[in-house]
């Protein structure tokens, strides 16, 4: 290390060096917004479920026994492997923008339908088919974002734009849990609860259509050669 500075300093000296360099690339910083936005919802949603199924039916819950849930969870980490490969080809086909949006419409349906379906005695069986739905969008939407992202980056600056991603990233995901925690505190309901991070799904699809994705790259490819 150079003298009088330390991995902390050096650190936060490079994510200011990063924020700075963020204004040249704008369009990367859009799709940064709508990313932490809908990534928020979707790593909420992966977080509560378990609660949400395991809960009475009187909080609003599903009342699913401990080992139908461990099952549930076993199908999804089976069958998201085959919806990575899925959305892997969809992206080919539409597009890594469109495939997020599709996917970001499937996040929607899924929170709407946890708080208006799942009633009765088939609610194990459409807990199961919900799990399913969540399986094939769970891996594939945080990919492809990571893929359209990389497009976004200036040359020779990956580890610190994608270092810039997660940290961001992790700054931002207690906004999804306190929110569902204080919709369950003010109704008392873990089925409106988890209705409120449609919000985020929301905001992702209203703030990433606005993303050009040719213009981002053309924007990177001019900070690289503005710094040559």
């Amino acid at each position: 290390m150079p003298a009088g500075t330390s991995y902390l300093s050096v650190g936060f000296g490079q994510l200011r060096s990063t924020l700075r360099d963020l204004k040249r690339v704008p369009e990367t910083l859009k799709f940064l917004l709508a990313y932490f936005l809908y990534n928020d919802g979707i790593q909420t949603v992966i977080a509560v479920s378990a609660t949400f199924a395991a809960a009475p039916v009187l909080r609003g819950g599903l009342g699913i026994e401990t080992g139908t849930l461990t099952m549930v969870i076993l199908m999804i980490q089976f069958m998201a492997f085959f919806g990575a490969l899925f959305w892997g080809r969809l992206a080919k086909w539409i597009g890594a923008k469109r495939s997020i949006l599709v996917s970001l419409v499937i996040w929607a349906a899924v929170v709407t339908y946890a708080y208006g379906g799942l009633y009765g005695g088939t609610r194990v069986l459409q807990f199961f088919i919900l799990g399913a739905f969540i399986a094939l969008v769970m891996g594939g939407s945080q990919a492809i974002s990571r893929s359209l992202f990389a497009q976004m980056i200036p040359t020779g600056k990956e580890a610190e734009y994608y270092s810039f991603y997660e940290v961001s990233e992790r700054g931002t995901s207690w906004i999804g849990p306190l929110l569902f925690g204080l919709m369950n505190q003010l109704f008392g309901n873990l089925r409106i609860a988890i209705l409120s991070l449609i919000f985020f799904f929301v905001m992702g699809l209203v703030f990433l259509p606005f993303v050009n994705v040719r213009k981002a790259i053309a924007d990177k490819d001019e900070a690289v050669a503005a710094e040559e």
